[in-house]
């Protein structure tokens, strides 16, 4: 429990100032997105099972709900249009968590999710570093690259001042992971204000996060006629698909870091609920931000209590720290959201897919789509690559020669076996990949040529890495016996699942007999030598 309240403490001293930003890039008052933390971290702790996550807004929802608005001024108010938006995008969650369809998140594979971390931890990184460098651009684009080339061509206008203060922090954070138990978040952001009292900052142009005005938010449910919802709603599922890459991304890939187990269905619960909660309190879209995620992460949080111990902490921070807050220097905040990404910024994930040589530019392509597009259609792209990469694989599928180990039932491959028996006039051959559409037609006419030898008279197929068939495989297959028929030689089917077995029989074939599909290898072959 007392690692959980330091990590609080640490992620706490984060997510303030965090809300503060994050609300100017929505247009909202700072109290939007306090309220929406609070509320966020509360219910998330309750429904929620990832111990990581810190549901508060985050800098890509923000961005999404200022377009949202932007798109739609002047027909509905900005605030009204904005709570509507965010109910409408809790309504999403929900939706998918009652049809179950978290199972979609199962498309995003694990090297889809390593390439996103670390791309979005790039790109949060990326845009941290205006304020650590003392100039004035905007960072609220959705991609990265035009910040970087704006950066790039201002550095001539970089501030001493700014660098100087964020490397210090950078240097004290780093000493601090030394000493995990220590919460050394909060205690730069304590040193930062603790500067900025007795030094004038701003006269070496260090900017400081500023005055927070803070009131409570009373509930409501926005009331518009029922075509202003249908738009709503449909300016809403950006929102809501933002929302969930870029929280099913943190989540799941901080659980894969450290073994722990989540279910989308129950994520989907609990950032539905609080993203309905938040829009009746007009507060912000809400979501398991990397950042605030991977602080907590690092602070050592061991349960969901860090996050309730950061709900306390923040609300404390906001009644009767609002003071202090305001004398956070912006170069120190933006190198604590920094530090608590030095382990996403790490390549390892990545290096070791290109070293075992399995997936490595699906998750290369991850990581330069988030930075090249941004979250959302980054994480579009991602899944579709590694789709595209998939379809690819099973459809260059190697046809496989098999041969007897001697004295034994067993058939393996001849390429990788050479010392196997091979009777010429029976030819074994195994499709490595499972037969469907966009395979089946070249492997089996692959089969029809390697038959072709005269000496071949009978054929064994093993279907062992097929579980079922689509009716291109089976149009192919039939077509495949009826073309060796032709040529005067017999087909038979081995390792037949269960499946297969029913579709031929459906389809009136022969080789649903008893003497062409066998359990094994070994029966197929006893039975070719017979004939």
């Amino acid at each position: 429990m007392t690692r959980d309240v330091l990590a609080g403490l640490a992620v706490a001293g984060l997510l303030l100032p965090s809300a503060i930003a994050y609300a100017a890039i929505a247009g909202l008052a700072p109290e939007h997105a306090i309220v929406a933390t609070i509320l966020g971290l509360t219910i998330y702790a309750g429904l929620g099972r990832s111990r990581f996550a810190m549901v508060a807004p985050t800098s890509s929802s923000a961005a999404i709900l200022a377009a949202i608005v932007m798109s739609m001024h002047g027909a509905i108010p900005g605030p009204a249009l904005a709570n509507a938006a965010i109910l409408a995008a809790g309504g999403c969650f929900l939706a998918a968590a009652a049809l179950r369809a978290g199972a979609l998140a199962s498309f995003i594979s694990r090297p889809v999710l390593r390439g996103f971390s670390f791309g979005i931890a790039l790109t949060i990184t990326i845009r941290q570093l205006p304020a650590m460098t003392g100039v004035s651009i905007s960072s609220a684009g959705a991609g990265v690259l035009p910040l970087a080339w704006r950066l790039a061509a201002a550095a001539a206008a970089f501030r001493p001042g700014p660098i100087v203060l964020a490397a210090a922090s950078l240097a004290a954070l780093i000493a601090f992971r030394r000493w995990p138990a220590l919460p050394g978040s909060a205690l730069v952001l304590a040193a930062g204000i603790l500067l900025s009292a007795l030094v004038n900052l701003p006269a070496w142009h260090i900017a400081l996060v500023g005055t927070l005005t803070l009131s409570a938010p009373s509930p409501a449910i926005p009331i518009f006629p029922v075509h202003d919802w249908l738009r709503i709603m449909q300016v809403s599922v950006p929102l809501f698909l933002i929302l969930f890459a870029e929280s099913w991304g943190s989540i799941r890939g901080l659980a894969l870091l450290h073994g722990d187990k989540v279910a989308t269905g129950r994520e989907l619960l609990a950032l539905g609920c609080a993203n309905a909660a938040a829009g009746l309190f007009q507060g912000m879209p809400v979501g398991a931000g990397f950042s605030a995620s991977s602080a907590a992460e690092s602070a050592g949080a061991q349960s969901r209590l860090a996050g309730l111990a950061a709900m306390a902490v923040l609300a404390l921070m906001s009644l009767a720290g609002s003071g202090l807050v305001a004398l956070i220097p912006t170069p120190v905040l933006a190198a604590v959201v920094v530090a608590s990404l030095f382990h996403a910024l790490n390549p390892a994930p990545l290096t070791r897919l290109w070293r075992i040589r399995r997936d490595e530019l699906v998750a290369t392509a991850a990581a330069a789509a988030v930075l090249a597009l941004g979250v959302l259609y980054g994480m579009f792209f991602a899944i579709g690559f590694s789709l595209l990469a998939l379809l690819s694989r099973l459809s260059a599928a190697r046809l496989a020669q098999l041969g007897q180990v001697a004295g034994t039932h067993d058939f393996v491959d001849t390429q990788r076996n050479q010392a196997v028996l091979i009777d010429p006039a029976i030819l074994i051959l195994r499709p490595m990949e499972p037969l469907f559409f966009a395979n089946a037609e070249r492997v089996l006419e692959a089969v029809t040529t390697q038959a072709a030898d005269p000496l071949v008279k009978t054929v064994i197929l093993s279907l062992e890495e097929s579980a079922n068939l689509d009716s291109t495989a089976l149009d192919a297959l039939l077509e495949c016996q009826a073309a060796l028929s032709l040529a005067g030689k017999r087909l038979l089917l081995a390792r037949v699942k269960e499946d297969i077995f029913d579709l031929l029989t459906a389809v009136k074939s022969n080789l649903a007999g008893a003497e062409y599909s066998f359990l094994s290898v070994a029966d197929a072959y006893e039975a070719a030598k017979q004939k």
